[in-house]
C-alpha cells in the first residue's frame, strides 16, 4: 500500500466532523459546519509507492527543461498560462520565481523509475478560513503523462489536503476546452459545479473556466477508489492496471452523479 507523505498534519487534533441538520430558521440558512481554520500546507516532501513530490527549487530547473524537450510541438503548455519556454534560461528563471511562491505552492514530481523529475503540480486558492484549497498548475512532461505516477502525484496532494490538514472542499478547474484536464477531473472523482464564461484571459485569449470539487462527505470513496487503483495488486506484470480507476470508483460506490 502507499506510504503516507510526512505532515504536521497529522501531528494535530483534526477538526471535528461537520454537524450537518435541516435548517429551522427563516429564512433557511446552511447547514452548520466547523469553522475552524485549517492549516496552511508546509514546504515539505511527500513520497508515494511509485513517485516523490518535493517543494519546488531552483535544483530541479535542469531536469525539468529536460523533460520539457521531449514536447517538441509544445502541446502540453497549451491550457498553461506560461510556456513553453525558449531556452534553458527562460525555463530556470520561471522555477526561480515559482519555487519562491506560497500560494500557489509547487511541488516537482520525481517518478521512481526514471530518477528525475519530469512535472509538477501545485496546492493554490489556499483558504483555511473557508477549509477550501484546489489542486492546479499541473503540468507534466509526456513521459510522466497517463502513468500510474501521474495519478499517484495528484492523489498524495489530494490526501494531504483532505486528510492530513482536514480541508473541507477541494477544487479543480481548467481552461472548459481542455478536455484531457475535464477528462481527469472526472476521473478522479470530481464533480462539476459549472462553467464561468469568459472568466480569464490567458496569453490573449478568453477563458471559460470549468469548475469541479470534491466535499468532504464524498472525499472516503474517492479516496479509497484511487487507493485501490494505485495499489499493487491492480498491476499486472507488464505494468497495466487490471483495472481501470472509473470502473473501481463505480464498485466502491462512489460513481459520479
Amino acid at each position: 500500500m502507499l506510504q503516507r507523505g510526512t505532515s504536521f498534519g497529522h501531528a494535530m487534533a483534526q477538526p471535528s466532523r461537520p454537524r450537518h441538520h435541516v435548517p429551522m430558521s427563516t429564512p433557511p440558512v446552511g447547514p452548520e459546519v466547523d469553522p475552524t481554520p485549517r492549516p496552511l500546507p508546509a514546504r515539505i516532501p511527500h513520497r508515494g509507492a511509485t513517485v516523490t513530490l518535493e517543494p519546488l527549487a531552483l535544483r530541479h530547473a535542469e531536469d525539468l527543461w529536460a523533460a520539457a524537450q521531449a514536447d517538441a510541438a509544445g502541446g502540453s503548455w497549451a491550457y498553461m498560462g506560461y510556456g513553453p519556454f525558449p531556452d534553458a534560461g527562460a525555463m530556470r528563471r520561471h522555477v526561480a520565481g515559482f519555487a519562491a511562491q506560497h500560494d500557489p505552492m509547487a511541488f516537482a514530481i520525481r517518478p521512481h523509475r526514471s530518477g528525475r523529475v519530469e512535472g509538477w503540480l501545485t496546492l493554490m486558492e489556499i483558504q483555511p478560513a473557508n477549509a477550501a484549497i484546489e489542486i492546479g498548475h499541473i503540468w507534466f512532461s509526456p513521459r510522466l503523462q497517463k502513468t500510474r505516477a501521474a495519478t499517484e502525484a495528484m492523489f498524495l496532494l489530494m490526501r494531504h489536503a483532505m486528510d492530513d490538514l482536514g480541508y473541507r472542499r477541494l477544487v479543480w478547474k481548467c481552461n472548459a476546452l481542455n478536455a484531457p484536464s475535464i477528462a481527469a477531473a472526472h476521473r478522479l472523482g470530481f464533480v462539476a459545479e459549472g462553467t464561468l464564461r469568459g472568466h480569464m484571459v490567458v496569453k490573449g485569449r478568453r477563458r471559460d473556466t470549468a469548475f469541479f470539487s470534491i466535499q468532504e462527505d464524498e472525499w472516503p470513496a474517492r479516496r479509497d477508489a484511487i487507493a485501490a487503483w494505485l495499489d499493487d495488486a491492480n498491476w499486472d506484470h507488464a505494468g497495466a492496471p487490471r483495472a481501470s480507476l472509473s470502473a473501481m470508483t463505480a464498485a466502491l460506490g462512489a460513481a459520479l452523479p
